[in-house]
């Protein structure tokens, strides 16, 4: 996941650099807001826009007028204005959030994980309530699990919220703490471990469900992943 990060303080656009690299993502940055635009259209994988408003050439509220003509990445907003009305003008504008300066930059990592959360959650909504995945068939309906010869894999709710994400997103690796936050739908320092515990024991009941097909992935140090060719 790409995260543009839009602030003509190089200071704070490179403290910002640094907190989005720890959490896992690769951060993109501009300067001002025409050079904000043209790593938007050089990079359509950017997932999220970290935006300050006051910056030479264009400003934010520009920026997002002319981003929400055809793209809909969530935009965080960053203002030393922390008026009320200045909030709703940027929201208004087109804006997902708003972060008033000096800021500390955990709130701006959690506002930007909540925005993603909501941005993937919406893009979920478009998935079949039934995939094939492998040697399994994988309904989210019914939460049923089934074999290529229709035998039925008992999952826990936990397990098969596990198994629906990796399957619903094939090829594409998830962090355990990814994983914490899209399933459990919570933040916790203790996420990998549980994670961990709870994809052993969905590894172990596809392993015998499959006669041994290894479905769900580690690619170690990373997350996991279910690989479709």
């Amino acid at each position: 996941m790409k995260i543009l990060i839009v602030d003509d303080d190089h200071e704070i656009a490179e403290l910002l650099e640094i907190y989005v690299k720890n959490e896992g993502y690769e951060p993109v940055i501009a300067y001002d807001g025409k050079e904000a635009l043209m790593k938007l259209r050089t990079n359509p994988d950017i997932g999220l826009v970290v935006l300050d408003i006051m910056m030479p050439e264009m400003n934010g509220t520009e920026v997002v007028k002319e981003v929400r003509k055809d793209n809909p990445v969530p935009i965080l907003m960053v203002s030393a204005k922390s008026g009320a009305m200045d909030k709703i003008q940027g929201l208004i504008t087109g804006a997902d959030d708003y972060v008033t300066k000096p800021f500390n930059p955990l709130e701006v990592m959690a506002r930007i994980k909540a925005l993603l959360r909501r941005s993937q959650n919406g893009v979920q909504q478009n998935i079949p309530e039934v995939l094939d995945i492998g040697p399994l068939t994988i309904n989210k309906d019914s939460h049923e699990v089934r074999t290529a010869d229709g035998s039925e894999v008992n999952l826990t709710a936990l397990e098969f919220g596990i198994l629906y994400l990796l399957a619903s997103h094939p090829n594409r690796v998830f962090s355990a703490d990814d994983i914490f936050e899209r399933v459990w739908q919570q933040e916790s320092v203790v996420s990998a471990k549980t994670v961990m515990v709870h994809v052993s024991h969905l590894r172990d009941k596809l392993d015998e469900a499959t006669g041994g097909n290894q479905v769900v992935q580690t690619v170690w140090g990373v997350g996991y992943k279910i690989e479709v060719l």
